[in-house]
């Protein structure tokens, strides 16, 4: 990770990113097959073991959330800088069962601890206690972002997002500012472009233009069924056609709903989308997908 104050200049993503999902036990159709993916991958090794065969297929971008256990993939990686030259981290923000956790077990000073950058103990500790002491929401923003960064330092993270829970309630509340803080924090310090995940893209495209945001990096559900894409398949269409935004694809299958043949390529014929984000958890399927998305999509 690098730290500057200048905008960086757009990135370029892959145009295929791998999730985490089903390294947590998330599967939005079936609680049985999540329990059994959770169970599965107890074990580290079985996530590495996955993610080595996404990077090998040629998938080189982890989108993931900042659970604890990706900070165990993060030491692997940052061990083995031979194996994976290429390997990229969109990190997505926050993951409140981490500090639910930590409270529990640590209490809060032992969570603020835990969570406080390394660099920065001091510049950390006056932040968080000017923010508490002028409710300063500014200030509490930017140290929560840089103890979720934590566990990344040293590895590359061109694009960090903010997870749905977060969006979605913010847009809700009519927070807007907070969007702003986010983007400037993420571009000054990471020298990254922020990204959005949310299950309402119309809304969050509307107040991130209000706000002066410019291109931002979207990441929603888009799938040919409508599966929880607020606003409907047509509103989508609509956004992809005539606004700015660079879109990230997720849900593609529906959670299944979709053949997979059938669900890339309808992805594949929609405008304006730059990636497509899929979780696996065999080689053959991370395979496929991967086939079909060069079939359907097919570089210039």
């Amino acid at each position: 990770m690098t730290s500057t104050l200048e905008t960086p200049k757009p990135f370029t993503m892959d145009r295929l990113l791998f999730g985490d999902n089903q390294f947590f036990g998330v599967n939005h159709m079936s609680e049985e097959k999540a329990r059994a993916q959770a169970m599965r991958f107890q074990d580290i090794s079985a996530v590495q073991a996955v993610l080595d065969a996404a990077y090998d297929e040629g998938v080189h971008t982890f989108m993931c959330t900042t659970h604890d256990r990706i900070a165990l993939v993060c030491d692997h990686v940052r061990a083995n800088p031979d194996r994976y030259p290429e390997m990229t981290f969109f990190p997505g923000m926050p993951y409140a069962h981490k500090y639910a956790n930590a409270m529990t077990e640590d209490g809060p000073l032992g969570a603020i601890k835990r969570f406080l950058p390394d660099g920065g103990f001091l510049d950390a500790a006056m932040r968080g206690t000017r923010s508490l002491a002028r409710k300063d929401i500014e200030g509490i923003v930017t140290l929560l972002i840089d103890s979720e960064m934590k566990m990344f330092a040293g590895l590359r993270t061109p694009v960090i997002f903010l997870q749905n829970v977060v969006v979605d309630l913010l847009l809700g509340l009519g927070f807007d500012d907070a969007f702003r803080i986010f983007d400037e924090h993420v571009r000054g310090r990471y020298g990254a472009e922020p990204g959005y995940i949310t299950m309402n893209t119309p809304k969050l495209l509307d107040v991130l233009e209000r706000l002066g945001l410019e291109n931002p990096v979207i990441c929603s559900n888009i799938n040919k069924v409508g599966f929880r894409m607020s606003g409907g398949i047509e509103g989508y269409q609509q956004l992809l056609a005539t606004r700015q935004f660079r879109a990230i694809a997720m849900s593609v299958f529906a959670s299944g709903a979709i053949p997979p043949a059938e669900a890339i390529e309808w992805v594949c014929e929609q405008p304006n989308i730059e990636s497509i984000v899929f979780g696996a958890s065999s080689r053959a399927n991370i395979a496929s997908t991967k086939r079909l998305v060069d079939q359907y999509w097919p570089t210039a």
